[in-house]
């Protein structure tokens, strides 16, 4: 029986960089991922706010960053347009096969080990460490640890075998990536309303000629059908996009958006990190900022329980502590947000969208507007100051978000 003093399950970006943290802090990693390939299959937009790139300690280069984009133009369902300047760059458009591999490289520089195509099966408590059961390449193998992070994604089979339970809700989500002409390659395209219920849908542009077209919708929401359905309606009804799009699709990919954290992420010998622990912006569907930060701290706290040699849930607590006081608050108010947005009726957008397409709203949006941090933009638009028009809709908004 193979022994370590961490094992991350998981070596997608949160659980390379949780495992990268965790040998830095002195503890012999051990990382599993189930699939034969790091980065594959994907099963994200590829949209990385710059603070997420960052987070992850990497600098943007040209081998995984296919394009930067500034901006946003925002389509209700009347079809007007607001368009949302950042006057710098914003987000990058990434290969996130290549940006995969990339934080894999990094968590094996620090000397973690890498097992491809190992599924874990099973975990037991043994001599008070963790026994994890897993299949490698076909094989049943066991190995003994001291702390096991789970960054097992949106559907974690860790977080269930410990019990922690469920996220709030899980956002149905597609795309496909097709030849598309751009209006301005600096600048995302988001379509709010019917068109894509209880989230949104987007054009990411890749470059002058082709751009990943995709849809997140709830599938508890009132007027949800399959996504797929509604992506391909989108595709052919939206007069936007198919009078861009020639057709054709390069690339598929399909998943799940988890939304609302886990009431608890940790157990005897066992911390939850990433999608699998639900720390993902609500408002966005991004996890990439998110979960890194939270994994630094995962890291970080299992090899100090090794080295304490404590692994019981009470001294793991401090990582569900630490990661909350961090970014609870902003996925709290994000949550809230979703809610409130998604309850929103078609023209009450509409209504929304169109009151702040003014100068002086724009400019409030372009100044504190932040991917990462949308509450600095609230608090800043909810102030009496801002403009008349906004009064109505975001009293309403504030007794939502408050």
């Amino acid at each position: 029986m193979t022994e370590y003093d961490v094992v991350v399950v998981g070596a997608g970006p949160i659980g390379s960089t949780a495992a990268r943290y965790a040998a830095m802090h002195g503890a012999r990693t051990l990382m599993l991922e189930e699939h034969s390939f790091i980065g594959s299959p994907v099963g994200c937009t590829g949209l990385l706010s710059t603070r997420a790139v960052s987070e992850c300690d990497i600098e943007p280069s040209d081998d995984f960053v296919l394009n930067s984009v500034r901006g946003a133009f925002v389509y209700p369902m009347n079809g007007s347009c607001l368009p949302i300047d950042g006057k710098k760059t914003k987000a990058y458009v990434v290969s996130r096969k290549i940006f995969d591999r990339r934080l894999a490289g990094m968590a094996l520089e620090e000397d973690v080990e890498l097992c491809l195509n190992s599924r874990v099966s099973a975990i037991e408590k043994a001599d008070g460490k963790q026994k994890v059961s897993i299949v490698r390449n076909g094989q049943p193998e066991t190995i003994k640890t001291k702390v096991v992070i789970g960054a097992d994604g949106v559907r974690s089979k860790l977080a269930k075998m410990a019990g922690l339970g469920n996220v709030t809700k899980v956002l149905s989500g597609i795309q496909v990536e097709v030849p598309y002409r751009s209006d301005d390659i600096d600048f995302v395209e988001l379509f709010v309303g019917s068109q894509a219920p209880g989230f949104f849908a987007w054009a990411v542009p890749v470059d002058e000629n082709i751009s990943r077209i995709g849809m997140a919708i709830d599938p508890g929401h009132k007027n949800a059908v399959v996504a797929k359905q509604l992506l391909d309606k989108l595709l052919t009804n939206n007069s936007h996009i198919s009078s861009r799009c020639s057709g054709g699709k390069l690339d598929l990919v399909m998943g799940g958006i988890p939304l609302g954290p886990l009431k608890k992420t940790y157990a005897d010998g066992l911390l939850v990190v990433g999608d699998a622990a639900g720390q993902v912006k609500p408002t966005s569907g991004g996890g990439i900022y998110t979960g890194a930060v939270c994994a630094k701290i995962a890291g970080e706290i299992a090899a100090k329980a090794v080295v304490e040699e404590d692994y019981s849930a009470n001294f793991l607590s401090e990582y569900d502590r630490r990661w909350r006081a961090k970014i609870g608050k902003e996925l709290a108010m994000g949550m809230r947000i979703h809610r409130f947005i998604g309850g929103l009726k078609d023209s009450e957008l509409d209504e929304l969208i169109g009151s702040m397409n003014n100068p002086a709203i724009l400019d409030t949006i372009t100044r504190y507007g932040d991917m990462d941090h949308p509450s600095i933009l609230i608090k800043k638009m909810l102030h009496p100051s801002r403009s008349v028009h906004m009064l109505k809709v975001f009293r309403a908004f504030a007794k939502a978000v408050i």
